[in-house]
Parts: C-alpha cells; sequence; structure tokens
C-alpha cells in the first residue's frame, strides 16, 4: 500500500484515505500500525506514534466527519451541525510539539491524539480560505481523493497528474485509436 499525500492538505489527504468511495470502499487505514506510518508520511510527526485501537476508531470517525464536511464545501451546502461539532471537538486538543534536535534539524512529537488534532485543524483551513485556492474531488472514476486546486484557472481535475491524470490520458488514447 501506498500512502498519498497529493492534496495540499493533511485533512484532505486523510479523507482519501478511503478509495474509491461509494463502489469499492477500499479503507487504507485498517491497522493501528497503517494509521501511525500514515502520521508519519503526512509530516505530523517525526516519529510512529503509538496507537491503539481506540485511536484508530477516532481517527476514523474523525475521517467520516470530514469527508462529510468536505463533501458539502465542495457541493455548496450548508454543514450539517454533527459533523460541525465533531470537527470543533477535535480540534480542542493540543497538538504535535516542534523542536530543533542537536543537529539543528527540526523534529516533531506527538502521540496519536496530537496527530488527530492536528488533522482537524488543516480540516479548519479549507474553510473561509483567503489564497483562492478551491477544494475539489478528482475527477478520475476510480478515485475518489480530494484535493486543493491551487491553478490559476482553477480547473485542475485531478488529483495527481502523475496518476489520475496519466490514467485518463492513456483511456482517451485508447479509445482515440481504437475508434
Amino acid at each position: 500500500m501506498s500512502m498519498v499525500h497529493v492534496a495540499g492538505n493533511a485533512a484532505l489527504d486523510f479523507v482519501g484515505t478511503v478509495t474509491e468511495r461509494g463502489t469499492r470502499d477500499e479503507d487504507e487505514l485498517v491497522t493501528t500500525d497503517t494509521l501511525a506510518r500514515w502520521y508519519v508520511d503526512a509530516g505530523l510527526v517525526s516519529r510512529r506514534p503509538t496507537v491503539d485501537e481506540a485511536d484508530l476508531t477516532a481517527a476514523v470517525t474523525l475521517r467520516e466527519h470530514l469527508y462529510a464536511l468536505v463533501r458539502c464545501l465542495v457541493d455548496g451546502t450548508p454543514l450539517p451541525d454533527h459533523h460541525r461539532t465533531a470537527l470543533n471537538r477535535a480540534v480542542r486538543g493540543t497538538g504535535p510539539v516542534e523542536s530543533l534536535d542537536r543537529n539543528g534539524r527540526r523534529t516533531t512529537r506527538g502521540d496519536a491524539s496530537a496527530c488527530l488534532v492536528a488533522v482537524a485543524r488543516s480540516a479548519i483551513e479549507l474553510f473561509d480560505r483567503t489564497d483562492g485556492a478551491v477544494v475539489r474531488f478528482c475527477a478520475d472514476e476510480t478515485c475518489t481523493h480530494p484535493f486543493l486546486d491551487r491553478s490559476r484557472t482553477k480547473r485542475r481535475r485531478w488529483c495527481d497528474m502523475g496518476s489520475c491524470g496519466d490514467r485518463a490520458k492513456v483511456r482517451r488514447h485508447r479509445a482515440q485509436t481504437s475508434s
């Protein structure tokens, strides 16, 4: 399994840990180890935190609230109170702590709860944006990864041109050459 971090926002990448939503619903966060690895791969902490089953359940629950909120954001619909309240509750804790090691490198430490706070804080950043970026879902029919569209024209279609965009080009080419 490869962890995908292409959204430009940790909360969007967290939502993207379920691929093919609505069809195959492939969950990438099925074990405590994969969640701990995701936190490191996302850059939330420098070393894997200890993650237990309760942490995994809390993470998956928050992810589903985030998915619903992101869907509303993309669709321009009102935010359901229970999803908004769950996010506001998750953001209240203490996030990871940064420090410098002896070699002058930044390290980030935190337990599983701190990592989830960091994810929740990145979700809050998605609302009331001032940088002009737009939240979208990938146009690839087998990818349901959300991403920040920071392109000049705001017409970006793929979460990642190197994967989803290339697959679309190949499909389009095959369709043109077979007709």
